[in-house]
């Protein structure tokens, strides 16, 4: 593969220190959610970064889709649940569930459109074969 991009971020601490973009744009303490032992869910974790990363990749995948099918939907949004667990081999996982809305389509289309984008969106196709990704479209109007 050539890289197009490369996005370089350091971590200092793990799950209870610094995340810094070598741009400085990004600069957060990311600290362990209340759920998997800290103290409460006042700052981010990276669960909540990698369902930010893969819900925009794939809203840009989708419409990607949208505009080469040529089909006439309106603004969509795509939402990213990550969850993290133990697997059988008692290891750490991942898995995601992805809930796009694409207004002025059909439900059917919407489906179609969501597995398309899933070929095509970087995060899918990082992900596949590791981490479960169950897919759901909607067609509502805001």
């Amino acid at each position: 593969m050539e890289p197009l991009y490369t996005a370089t971020v350091t971590a200092a601490g793990g799950r209870n220190g610094q995340i810094k973009s070598t741009n400085g744009v990004l600069e957060l303490e990311v600290r362990y959610p209340k759920a998997l032992g800290g103290a409460n869910d006042d700052f981010t974790n990276p669960e909540q970064l990698f369902a930010a990363g893969f819900s925009a990749c794939f809203d840009n995948a989708l419409n990607k889709v949208i505009h080469e099918e040529k089909i006439k939907a309106r603004n969509t949004s795509v939402t990213a649940a990550v969850s993290i667990g133990k697997t059988d081999a008692k290891r750490y996982g991942l898995t995601v569930i992805l809930t796009a809305n694409i207004p002025g389509v059909t439900k059917e289309v919407a489906t179609s459109l969501m597995e398309k984008a899933h070929q095509v969106c970087a995060y899918s196709n990082a992900t596949r074969g590791n981490v479960n990704i169950q897919l759901s479209a909607t067609t509502n109007d805001y």
